[in-house]
């Protein structure tokens, strides 16, 4: 049978990403000027998915009003609340129960961003009958992750969770297919971790330890955890990259000295007037106003925001920003509302800043 049905995350609090994510959930930070987590649903939906339940925090409001009923993909998404609070990543899934029911299914951490297509890992998956199928990638920091072992013949013999001494350097990623009822029936036979969790990692270990068929398939395009600024920037930088051509296009009003190179994408309402200078691959949301700037590469700007005198590259800048003097940022992620305003002429080599959203800051 082939799957149909995928449960992604929508909650946490994702607190290493803080002040950000005090208000704003992390799924729907933008990454090349798209929510988050709409890469993990094209992700889906190319798989063949038609059905997708998306869990979330108690009173959580926004993922919805952003996401919709998934008519835009032409498919169809549901979300439910995680009860009992936050238990782990196999507790999402077995609050997902009643929906999946004794469906084969899709499991994806929404703030893993691939590259590749999971097409031909859910096509083997069915095709060759397994009971779990899990997504590797090396890393260079395994011990962060669920961490597989292998025997002699390649075959994975178990999985460990956060390991301080990694067998290997090759993590789990946010990516699993089940098939009918062997995620649940591993559930009821796991018991929470020495951290009170629920642990993924335990029901591919269990799942080994009782025989079932677990194979796995290496990542061989770029995956990332987005767990860190470090990393949504990197992400960020590559989703640009890979973009094609054809999705730069320009909306707005530019200005005839503008220099635009390479590629750059620029919203409806968006005015560029004297002095500006944009290297791409950049993404200029709608209604924006760029005066006397140098925007780029690797910057994403999100709509409402005015930039006046200064410098940005590989950076993310949320909506209703206003940077103004001579100042430049780099590798910054930067909130909703934030004011950033030059006040002196002392010379600076650089800013790095992880602004909360409603913040003014005048320097």
């Amino acid at each position: 049978m082939k799957i149909k049905k995928a449960v992604l995350t929508g909650g946490g609090r994702a607190t290493r990403l803080h002040p950000i994510t005090t208000t704003i959930n992390k799924h729907l930070l933008p990454l090349a000027n798209k929510p988050m987590i709409f890469h993990a649903i094209e992700k889906a939906v190319e798989a063949g998915i038609t059905e997708i339940f998306i869990n979330m925090n108690p009173g959580e409001t926004e993922l919805q009003k952003y996401i919709g009923d998934g008519g835009h993909w032409g498919i169809r998404i549901r979300f439910y609340e995680q009860t009992g609070g936050p238990q782990g990543v196999a507790h999402v899934v077995k609050e997902a129960e009643r929906f999946i029911g004794h469906d084969p299914f899709l499991f994806y951490l929404s703030d893993n961003i691939l590259l590749g297509s999971l097409k031909e890992m859910v096509d083997s998956f069915t095709r060759e009958r397994y009971d779990c199928m899990l997504a590797l990638s090396q890393v260079e920091d395994p011990e962060r992750f669920g961490v597989p072992v292998f025997d002699d013949r390649r075959h994975i013999i178990d999985v460990l969770e956060k390991p301080a001494n990694p067998p290997n350097n090759f993590a789990v990623t946010g990516v699993y297919l089940y098939g009918h009822r062997v995620f649940f029936d591993a559930f009821d036979h796991i018991e929470k971790s020495a951290r009170g969790e629920y642990e993924i990692s335990s029901i591919h270990s269990y799942l080994l330890h009782a025989g079932k068929k677990v194979g796995y398939r290496e990542i061989t395009g770029w995956w990332k955890d987005t767990g860190k600024v470090e990393d949504l920037l990197v992400a960020n930088r590559l989703l640009l990259d890979q973009l094609e051509p054809g999705e730069f296009s320009n909306h707005g009003t530019v200005h005839h000295d503008t220099q635009i190179n390479g590629n750059v994408r620029i919203g409806i309402g968006t005015q560029t007037q004297e002095g500006v200078v944009v290297h791409g691959p950049v993404i200029i949301g709608e209604n924006c106003v760029l005066r006397n700037c140098a925007i780029g590469p690797h910057v994403t700007i999100g709509p409402g925001t005015e930039i006046r005198g200064s410098t940005i590259f590989n950076s993310i800048i949320l909506d209703n920003v206003v940077i103004d003097g001579d100042i430049h940022i780099r590798d910054s992620l930067i909130g909703k509302k934030v004011e950033i305003r030059k006040q002196n002429d002392d010379a600076a080599a650089g800013h790095r800043m992880i602004v909360g959203d409603k913040t003014v800051i005048e320097i």
